[in-house]
């Protein structure tokens, strides 16, 4: 499976690859929204999985979300939501804009594995 690892977080990002090639999947990398989108424009039928910061420079995850769920050709992605923000009504706005899981962090391997689980069984992937 391929995971696009969209965080502005060059150690974030490299706990996440690491983590997912442990686990066997392919990752790929995007340090910011415009990046992230550009990759999934281009990568979109490889990508299994957005794992999407909330915080970065330039555009919000949720906008980063927003995007891709109201493109038609990418609104079947799965997103996760792996950010430090824990506060309910974030949650609840990721959600409502189409994530399919959130992960807050810290966050360790297992924690990570079982949401990249949950998340895919979520679509029945």
């Amino acid at each position: 499976m391929t995971i696009l690892s969209v965080d502005d977080s060059t150690t974030i990002r490299r706990i996440v690859k690491r983590s997912c090639e442990e686990l066997g999947h392919t990752v790929l990398e995007a340090a910011d929204g415009a990046a992230a989108l550009a990759i999934v424009a281009e990568k979109a039928s490889e990508i299994s999985l957005v794992i999407l910061d909330w915080n970065m420079p330039g555009m919000t995850g949720l906008e980063v979300l927003k995007t891709i769920k109201s493109n038609p050709a990418t609104k079947q992605l799965v997103v996760m939501m792996l950010t430090s923000e824990a506060d309910m009504n974030f949650v609840s706005d990721a959600l409502k804009a189409g994530a399919q899981n959130y992960l807050t962090k810290p966050f360790d391997q297992k924690m990570l594995a079982l949401k990249i689980q949950e998340s895919m069984s979520m679509v029945g992937a």
